[in-house]
């Protein structure tokens, strides 16, 4: 991997939720290559294994641990293997995440709706439960697993993720929408409530990408772009989406003690644009 920064992570432990999936496991990768050590979570243990496999071959440190965020008692059982393994946590990263179908609608707007389809009223509350659960109780119980080696040492940087729909949100998906706001908020008020103790916390809000969990939403089966797809690239100045590797540099720079040593609180766009966008 081409790293876009010159940053020396060596003697740093790297915690990374959601390591399994595609953005995440760019982001291990990168901190590993980095010189960290790196300790790679995901419900799917598989897919960790195999990540830290991969950088092994490369002659980088890294290991997979199976691992539920929305289960106190798991996290705190892999923070003591992480702890025995590689050490206390410097970085922790939280990028567990995601979005539930069950709490997506099938049209944008209300005079769409037809029968059939998975209209607001047919929203599933479990399915909007999951998806605030997974997103920010997936961010509070990592904190509160892997922050105490930041405590005690008073020193330590947090990297959550939020998204572009924290800003304005999407159609089709409130709950996802509402559940990245809320990890925007939540990183201010860790900013603030670790400011004297040595702890930074930070966002990046993730422009679109194509991912495992999105693709038949952006391509037809055929792959031809969706007409949702279409509308993204049409208010993304750029006219293209972000690529993950693209994500690498904020990363980076706002886990630097040194780069970003006054720099806390922050919810940072890597978005082709978007943002800045009126439409007109």
């Amino acid at each position: 991997m081409n790293l876009p920064l010159n940053v020396d992570f060596s003697g740093k432990v790297v915690v990374v939720t959601g390591a399994g999936g595609v953005l995440c496991g760019d982001m291990a990768k990168a901190f590993a290559q980095a010189g960290a050590k790196v300790a790679a979570l995901d419900l799917n243990e598989e897919a960790v294994k195999k990540l830290a496999e991969d950088c092994k071959a490369q002659g980088w440190t890294c290991e997979g641990y199976k691992a539920n965020v929305l289960e106190p008692e798991a996290l705190e059982a892999v923070h003591q293997q992480v702890l025995k393994d590689l050490g206390p946590c410097d970085i922790l990263v939280n990028g567990a995440g995601g979005n539930n179908p069950r709490a997506t609608t099938d049209n944008e707007y209300q005079h769409e709706w037809s029968e059939g389809k998975k209209g607001f009223f047919d929203l599933d509350a479990g399915g909007v439960d999951f998806v605030f659960k997974l997103n920010f109780q997936g961010t509070l119980l990592p904190t509160q697993a892997f922050a105490k080696d930041m405590v005690e040492r008073k020193s330590g940087c947090i990297l959550n993720i939020s998204s572009m729909n924290a800003y304005i949100p999407l159609t089709k998906i409130p709950a996802y929408s509402g559940a990245k706001a809320a990890i925007s908020n939540f990183t201010q008020w860790l900013a603030t409530h670790f400011a004297k103790s040595g702890i930074r916390c930070n966002a990046i809000a993730p422009g679109f990408l194509v991912s495992k969990q999105n693709r038949k939403l952006l391509f037809n089966d055929d792959g031809t772009p969706t007409a949702r797809s279409a509308k993204i690239l049409n208010g993304t100045p750029m006219g293209r989406f972000v690529d993950s590797e693209e994500l690498l540099g904020g990363v980076f720079f706002l886990c630097d003690d040194r780069a970003a040593s006054a720099i806390t609180g922050v919810v940072l766009p890597i978005d082709a644009g978007f943002a800045a966008y009126s439409g007109v």
